[in-house]
């Protein structure tokens, strides 16, 4: 099974695959309303609307196993994501992406090295994963890489069609 092909859960509850919500490239995020990386909504708000029309989707992943960073009910996060920095990419339902509960996603997204070849647990929110049309993973961002960063941005152009 690819990664495109998981079982996934949106926000509001209706299943879905990361095949369904995006035909292009697509950056996976996990994401966190009450963490001091929160402000990278508006760089990944900008990349999904100057990127949207040539193949990039951006899917934010919330997740409150980083200090209980997004404690929400989906109608809050959505509420906050809305409001406070016009999020309009999609959301999915909040998951683990560590541990004995981390989510099968994750488990397949992890297994992808950063620059350095470090691959294993998500570091914090606001991680970062490329994935190619064809749902492989061809790159791994730390969260403190912004969203609009040269290399995430350089990394974008590269699996996009020209």
């Amino acid at each position: 099974m690819s990664l495109k092909e998981i079982a996934l859960t949106t926000l509001d509850g209706k299943p879905t695959t990361l095949a369904e919500l995006s035909d292009g490239a697509t950056l996976v995020v996990n994401v966190a309303s009450k963490c001091g990386l929160t402000p990278q909504y508006t760089a990944l708000e900008k990349l999904a609307k100057e990127y949207g029309d040539r193949g990039l989707t951006v899917v934010g992943v919330p997740c409150n196993q980083f200090m209980g960073q997004e404690p929400g009910t989906p109608e809050e996060i959505a509420t906050f994501c809305s409001t406070s920095y016009g999020v309009t990419f999609p959301l999915l339902a909040k998951v683990d992406v560590n541990g004995d509960d981390r989510h099968p996603l994750y488990a397949e997204l992890t297994k992808a090295a950063d620059a350095e070849g470090e691959s294993g647990d998500v570091q914090w929110n606001f991680e970062k994963f490329l994935l190619a049309p064809g749902g492989e993973v061809v790159n791994r961002f730390r969260p403190r890489t912004e969203p609009d960063a040269p290399e995430v941005i350089g990394a974008i152009e590269a699996v996009l069609p020209r």
